[in-house]
């Protein structure tokens, strides 16, 4: 049996939402294995599946940069939200995105390429930027689309300058049709991405693995109802059909306008467009997503500091 420890019964509760002593019985049923205690506590009804991923705690920001058939989105973190405010940290995202436009968009290939203002490998440059502005930081992630005919939409969400933010998000629109009502509908729909953050273009693209587990997590749900199998199985069935329309971009519920889904917007902007528009990929990068910042305590550090 796995040690239940002060830190993982945290872990647990910032995750989860759920109480103290449910979070401890959770992991002691679950050996200490936090994501089977979340499952755990959502089949008791005790924890929400959107208490998950934690909390958001990484600075830096995720730079765009593309137009035409081609974009791409990098998140750069930093240390601090005072760097990120910073010129010269805003000017290394902003040509960190031009440099990798050029690439695969794979982070490697990004780091080998060369940084033109400097002449060095984006990978060095950041080095030199480390040095020289005193703070560590980090290429972490990209993403790079392309269509061979169409439109890459992007969308800064709450941009702090030119292209630059903490959520990016590119959806790639594959069509013959206008450019223009390509482009329009491109950016509803990446502002549609960034609200709702789908899983999946289409249901059945959703990850097997996820979705058994939703499985899993429904059908224990429906077991506490002491209703017969199958009857079990016709709600667990429907609740999945749910599922998949909620987390796949097609099939959920436009932002921009709720009585339509996103599949019907699309197939409503193919009579202007001129032509059929197929979404062949989609991109989202929120900063910090899954990093988790130390904690610590600004009136200590000071008092540290003061004492010298």
């Amino acid at each position: 049996m796995a040690e239940i420890t002060a830190a993982l019964v945290k872990e647990l509760r910032e995750k989860s939402g759920a109480g103290m002593m449910d979070c401890k019985k959770a992991l002691t049923e679950n050996n200490g294995d936090i994501e089977a205690a979340i499952d755990w506590l959502r089949a008791k009804g005790i924890a929400k599946a959107d208490k998950k991923s934690g909390r958001t705690a990484a600075e830096g920001l995720v730079g765009i940069n593309g137009a035409g058939t081609s974009a791409v989105v990098v998140e750069v973190n930093s240390e601090t939200d005072f760097v990120a405010r910073n010129d010269a940290f805003q000017d290394l995202v902003r040509g960190v995105a031009s440099v990798a436009i050029g690439t695969d968009g794979s982070v490697d290939a990004i780091g080998a390429a060369t940084y033109p203002a400097s002449g060095k490998t984006v990978t060095d440059t950041i080095k030199d930027a480390i040095a020289h502005i005193g703070e560590n930081m980090t290429l972490r992630r990209a993403v790079k689309l392309s269509v061979e005919d169409g439109v890459v939409a992007t969308y800064i969400h709450n941009a702090v300058a030119d292209g630059l933010g903490k959520l990016g998000v590119l959806v790639a629109l594959k069509s013959t049709g206008n450019k223009d009502v390509l482009s329009a509908i491109g950016r509803q729909v990446a502002m549609h991405i960034a609200a709702t953050n789908p899983l999946a273009i289409r249901a059945e693209e959703v990850d097997a693995a996820v979705a058994e587990r939703e499985r899993n997590v429904f059908i224990e749900q429906s077991r506490a109802s002491g209703k017969p199998d199958a009857i079990i199985e016709k709600m667990v069935e429907g609740r999945m059909r749910k599922f998949f329309e909620e987390v796949a971009l097609l099939s959920q519920a436009f932002v921009i306008n709720p009585d339509q889904t996103v599949g019907d917007a699309i197939k409503a902007a193919e009579k202007e467009a001129g032509a059929p528009i197929e979404v062949t990929g989609m991109a989202r990068l929120l900063l910090g997503e899954g990093i988790e910042k130390e904690e610590s305590d600004f009136a200590a550090e000071v008092a540290a500091a003061a004492k010298g």
